[in-house]
């Protein structure tokens, strides 16, 4: 496998440095970038500025010794000094259509493995049980699922982990409620509706009568004490709602490795506080063990709780005792908390904690922000209660079903329900994924499902529009897989524009862990969409002589194969046809 584009102009420059007897301090950073004004370029560097400041050199002077001393061989024209001393590189039409020939060869088209590779531990969705998903799990679900795809595209041991929280006071109500108000039919047909009803209801009998307060409390200390009738009620009320949960992430395409929610953890919060007690790490403040940070920047008011006056543990807690667990046990190098912005100061006080038990692995909080309403607040429905989920998945079938039904009336049942699912879901994601993860937007179906934009159905319909060059071709098409790079002749602009795009693919997919970014990666498959539907109406395919012919087609079979393959690591299908 080639590297990059930008790896390859970065070891040539480095060659060239030590042929030009310059030597660079350490550290300094020989990044080749994407060239913002293509007039100048295709990639550029500061190198020569950044070492003739460390040096206390003429930057365009040194810019002119790296350039003479570089070899440009079947890889770019002779590199260009511009302005201060900017190193540009324009890449030669054979080295673009050799990219393509390797997309097409490759399985994961040209995208170099992550060196080295990490186990890494993806925390996303957890969400509660006997209550729905609603709207606002939205965020954490998709960007979860798609930064744990593309660690696991490029080489990462990955573990998906779905924290729910399966343990708490609310089962105090709902235990009461089962014994009491359970409609065992309305919970074989729909369970976690059926378990919030009952919550609500015995809710709203608390509030009303102190003695159901008192009953509930009782119900929820027996089940602590592991009372075995209402241990029983519990394992159901878990299994029920993960399997009310699981429908809803089989129609995302959503998968786990691992469902340990909190009361997994039972058994070793005690033991973990002791740990951190006799350390010292953990010390008594009015009774309660917390662990404080006077030395810490922001921390130093904002003690972390982990065993409260009367015994009970926290959240805090339990929290520790999963890093602990994912540490010792599952041999984590780094451990990612796709969490909302507000939880900042809870992961900050954990990871400060974990530091100070003497181990230093990656955890990271990839915080986000909100889903909003058109009146820009957070999304509720009109009586006030969250909008669910699986409310927002049907809509969008439904919505992406009429737009089928009314550009495709005469096609199979069973065809228009595939094509109308890919499309609604693939609506939802790619609004959620395009978005800077910290972004607060709105929620808008008009923009979602629009053939046209920043959308999911527009880059299906790019896919298919591809494909159905292929569908009216006479005759086999060419063995892409074997096909010699030679045989492929850009010349058009157009061409090799799309194929500057295809070559980023491996350049971005690897750009959209850094920081967590996936919004990097919906931005791609955007251009190379546009740039696709650009080569597409400038140049004919089908009609063209050779090698114009088979060039074209190797473009569209790798515009193809790359953005099936960006779309599929954002979690989103593409139908045969729309």
């Amino acid at each position: 496998m080639t590297r990059p584009l930008p790896d390859e102009l970065a070891s040539r420059l480095r060659t060239s440095l030590s042929a030009a007897g310059l030597e660079p301090p350490a550290g300094l950073d020989l990044a080749v970038v994407v060239s913002q004004d293509l007039r100048f370029g295709d990639y550029q560097s500061n190198l020569a500025m950044a070492l003739a400041k460390a040096t206390r050199a003429n930057p365009r002077e040194t810019a002119g010794r790296i350039v003479a001393a570089f070899d440009p061989t079947g890889l770019c024209a002779p590199p260009a000094i511009a302005g201060p001393g900017f190193i540009n590189f324009r890449i030669l039409p054979e080295a673009w259509a050799a990219k393509v020939a390797g997309i097409l060869r490759d399985d994961h088209c040209g995208v170099p493995p992550a060196a080295p590779s990490h186990r890494i531990v993806v925390d996303f969705s957890a969400p509660n049980v006997a209550k729905p998903m609603h709207v606002g799990h939205i965020r954490s679900t998709i960007i979860g699922d798609t930064l744990a795809r593309v660690a696991r595209f490029l080489g990462h041991d990955v573990i998906t982990d779905n924290h729910i929280g399966d343990w708490g006071t609310q089962f105090g109500m709902i235990i009461h409620g089962w014994k009491t108000i359970l409609d065992p039919s309305a919970l074989a047909a729909d369970p976690i509706h059926e378990l919030l009803r009952v919550y609500k209801e015995v809710n709203a009998l608390a509030k009303a009568d102190p003695a159901v307060i008192e009953t509930c409390r009782r119900e929820l200390v027996a089940l602590q004490q592991g009372d075995a009738a209402n241990l029983a009620i519990w394992r159901q009320c878990v299994e029920v709602s993960k399997t009310g949960l699981q429908r809803i992430y089989d129609r995302l395409g959503i998968r786990f490795d691992h469902w340990l929610g909190e009361s997994f953890y039972n058994d070793r919060l005690a033991p973990l506080v002791e740990r951190l007690r006799a350390a010292g790490i953990a010390t008594e403040s009015d009774g309660a063990l917390c662990v404080f940070f006077p030395d810490h920047p922001r921390l130093a008011d904002k003690p972390c709780l982990v065993r409260k006056a009367d015994g009970g543990f926290l959240y805090a807690t339990t929290d520790l005792a999963t890093i602990d667990f994912r540490l010792g046990e599952w041999n984590a190098d780094e451990v990612w908390y796709v969490v909302g912005a507000p939880q900042q100061l809870h992961f900050q006080q954990l990871f400060e904690v974990v530091r100070r038990t003497g181990r230093n692995p990656r955890l990271v909080h990839i915080a986000h922000g909100s889903i909003l309403g058109q009146d820009r607040k957070l999304m509720k429905t009109r009586s006030g209660d969250n909008v669910q989920l699986v409310d927002v998945l049907d809509e969008a079938v439904a919505r992406a079903r009429a737009v089928v039904e009314a550009k495709n009336p005469d096609l199979p049942e069973d065809e228009k329900q595939s094509i109308s699912t890919a499309v609604g879901l693939g609506a939802v994601k790619f609004a959620e994924l395009s978005q800077h993860r910290m972004t607060d937007y709105i929620f808008s179906w008009e923009k979602m499902l629009a053939l046209h934009g920043d959308t999911a159905p527009y880059l299906q319909y790019s896919c298919v529009r591809v494909r159905s060059i292929f569908r009216k071709l006479e005759g086999p098409a060419p063995a892409f897989a074997t096909l010699d790079p030679a045989g492929l002749v850009l010349q058009a602009p157009e061409e090799i524009a799309l194929a500057r795009q295809l070559a980023r693919f491996a350049e971005v997919v690897p750009a959209a862990l850094d920081d967590h970014r996936p919004n990097l990666l919906a931005a791609f498959v955007l251009e190379l969409a546009a740039a696709f539907h650009a080569f597409f109406a400038a140049c004919p395919v089908l009609k063209a002589g050779e090698p114009a012919r088979t060039t074209r087609l190797a473009l569209c079979a790798a515009t193809d194969k790359v953005l099936t393959t960006g779309l599929g690591l954002l979690g989103i299908g593409v139908p045969d046809r729309m």
